[in-house]
């Protein structure tokens, strides 16, 4: 069994190093292997891949011992965990290995779940078609949701760590002839982060992009934003399927339907294509002051600690707003990611509070039938 994390180790291309090897070595004497999640399907499989000689190989394994009503802790396309190979049977997940990056979102149900979309990604790079209208909100929307992927395990209970780094893609750069203005604009409200402007049919930027995701890298983004083609040029190879846009609105039908971990050629990382996104709900508002954070060092400036940034006196941000140093569209943006933040927070209160009263009211009865007291 391999657990060294030489060069020589076959999963270090997928990101097994010392840390994965030293979180794993409770399970080696139990006969588990280590490996990680390339695609997890409908139902209780998943495939995975773990060392076998000098290469890999891919299991179809049971995940049923690590199963969760929880959606946060669901395994997921990107997870290690470990595997028990049985011999002359199903093979099976039996520990699912804590994250250090999740990139979760809230669903669009009226329980304010999450869902995690990707997770262990050092990059996310946010696609996003030059073929379109580039929408400036959206952007912000998807680098608040990257700036909070290092809380994936703090909101288990478990430890906070630095957020996957984020970087904005923006494809299909040979169907227009403004995309350096374009990117400037991206750039405003992008501080601190790379923008590539690339086209996978010309190639115009794939080096650079290349070089920017090194390790593992996970693509999101709305249909059509490209990321197939960006999958497949990287890879080096038709790995996943492509479809046309619609030529009236240059909208993507959903040609990724399931998230999957494919290799960058030469050794250099994975990707993780991720289906096209209608809805991009936070899930916790910790992404937020990165995202904005020239909005929040303004308030930092206001004259009271808690000013509603509104009519009060000596408001650091209304006078920005009224110089022009901050645009009303990039406030109005934060104004209301910060109230759909708030908006979750009350609704995950709320949920959690029936949920402890519906075990209570279950706990109650079961007691009551069983003819002993209830205590208080």
């Amino acid at each position: 069994m391999y657990l060294s994390t030489s060069a020589a180790h076959p999963l270090t291309g997928y990101g097994w190093d010392d840390d994965w090897a030293a979180d794993f070595s409770p399970y080696t004497d139990a006969g588990l292997l280590p490996g990680r999640v390339a695609r997890v399907d409908r139902g209780l499989l998943c495939s995975v891949l773990v060392a076998d000689g000098d290469g890999t190989r891919m299991l179809r394994a049971e995940i049923a011992d690590v199963s969760s009503p929880d959606p946060m802790r669901f395994v997921c396309t990107g997870d290690w965990v470990a595997v028990d190979p049985a011999p002359g049977g199903r093979p099976a997940v039996r520990v699912l290995m804590p994250r250090r990056t999740a990139l979760v979102r809230s669903t669009n149900s009226k329980r304010s779940e999450a869902q995690v979309l990707a997770v262990n990604m050092d990059q996310i790079a946010i696609c996003v078609s030059l073929a379109t209208e580039v929408d400036l909100g959206r952007i912000e929307r998807f680098l608040a949701l990257a700036a909070s992927s290092g809380s994936g395990d703090a909101l288990l209970g478990g430890t906070a760590r630095p957020p996957a780094e984020p970087l904005v893609v923006l494809t299909k750069a040979d169907l227009v002839t403004d995309a350096d203005h374009i990117r400037a604009d991206v750039e405003g409200i992008a501080p601190g982060v790379t923008v590539l402007v690339v086209s996978a049919e010309t190639g115009e930027g794939m080096d650079v992009l290349r070089a920017c995701t090194p390790g593992s890298t996970a693509l999101i983004g709305q249909s059509g934003a490209g990321k197939s083609t960006l999958t497949n040029a990287l890879a080096g190879a038709d790995v996943m399927s492509v479809q046309q846009t619609r030529s009236g609105d240059e909208k993507g039908r959903h040609t990724t339907t399931a998230r999957e971990l494919i290799p960058i050629s030469d050794g250099g990382g994975v990707l993780i294509d991720t289906p096209g996104l209608r809805e991009v709900g936070l899930y916790g508002g910790e992404g937020l002051a990165q995202a904005f954070a020239e909005i929040e060092e303004l308030a930092e400036g206001c004259r009271f600690h808690d000013c509603g940034h509104h009519t009060e006196p000596g408001c650091a941000v209304q006078a920005a707003l009224a110089d022009g140093t901050l645009s009303h569209r990039r406030w109005e943006s934060y104004v209301k990611l910060q109230r759909e933040n708030e908006w979750i927070a009350s609704r995950t209160d709320a949920r959690l509070a029936a949920e402890r009263l519906k075990k209570w009211k279950s706990i109650t009865k079961s007691v009551r039938a069983m003819g002993g007291p209830v205590k208080y």
